[in-house]
């Protein structure tokens, strides 16, 4: 054996490095489906931890690890009801916001951290039974009534829904639009669904065939008389209130105005507030 030989067989040629494991999230769910509807809203989908139980119109905790290797959540509202095999999310886009300067731009694998520790009270049983539910949102505060319209329970407990939401250009009701439109053809509670659901879509800045802000449209009546309604009553209608936190408190003087109580899951009344509504910041 030449020497040559001998230091070939003695000295093997080492192996490639094995790449780094990749890091997984705390809490993490993968991202499976993005959909930008503007510049300034997106929605998307993760995969649902198999534990994870929650009633229709709760919210849980969810983000991205920050710039410091620490977690940076936000409280959203998740928009797919219980019964979907995965969670879906509605956001805005804020250009500096600490989360979703990040968020808006996942892309499908992707993962998200996500607490499964859902709560919130928008919600049914935080409601005493009446004939008509009023859902009240601007912009993203549709997120739990995108939840709460694909919820069989509504339409088990309701005569009829209505869904008031604003937004200042009628692109921004490109999603809720197309969710209502699908309900009637979906095959789990379409049949249930019926003409039960009232859609009623307003904007404030780009003109439309309906105008006005809900607040607006509420005090002075035009709603009621749009589709034929009674004004509201303590006796028979019950709302749910999602937006900004001026949006919150000026409905509710309204809603109280007409004689509603405000409840909540330990004490249910007449409509509910959802408090952890995450505004323009995030």
């Amino acid at each position: 054996m030449t020497e040559a030989t001998a230091m070939t067989e003695a000295s093997p040629i080492p192996a490639a490095p094995t790449p780094p494991a990749k890091q997984h999230l705390p809490d993490a769910q993968t991202v499976t489906q993005v959909t930008h509807w503007t510049d300034r809203l997106f929605s998307f989908r993760v995969t649902r931890p198999q534990s994870l139980r929650f009633r229709s119109g709760e919210f849980v905790m969810i983000g991205l690890m920050g710039d410091n290797g620490k977690p940076l959540l936000r409280a959203y509202s998740i928009a797919s009801p219980a019964w979907d095999e995965e969670l879906e999310f509605y956001s805005i886009k804020v250009p500096d916001g600490p989360l979703t300067s990040k968020l808006q731009h996942i892309q499908p694998g992707d993962e998200i951290i996500l607490r499964p520790k859902p709560v919130g009270t928008l919600v049914h049983d935080a409601l005493l039974p009446g004939k008509r539910l009023w859902f009240l949102a601007t912009g993203t505060g549709l997120a739990p009534f995108a939840s709460l319209m694909r919820e069989p329970e509504t339409y088990e407990k309701y005569d009829q829904i209505i869904m008031m939401h604003t937004c200042r250009e009628v692109a921004e009701l490109e999603y809720g639009r197309q969710l209502v439109e699908s309900l009637k053809d979906d095959p789990l509670i379409g049949e249930m669904v019926g003409d039960k659901l009232i859609y009623y879509p307003t904007t404030t800045r780009e003109p439309f065939i309906r105008m006005g802000r809900v607040t607006d449209n509420l005090s002075s009546g035009k709603v009621f008389a749009d589709l034929g309604l009674p004004p509201m009553n303590p006796a028979e209608d019950r709302a749910m209130v999602c937006g900004s936190l001026a949006f919150n408190v000026d409905v509710k003087a309204i809603l109280e105005g007409f004689g509603l109580r405000e409840g909540a899951n330990s004490e249910p009344q007449e409509f509910v507030v959802e408090k952890a509504f995450v505004g323009d910041g995030i």
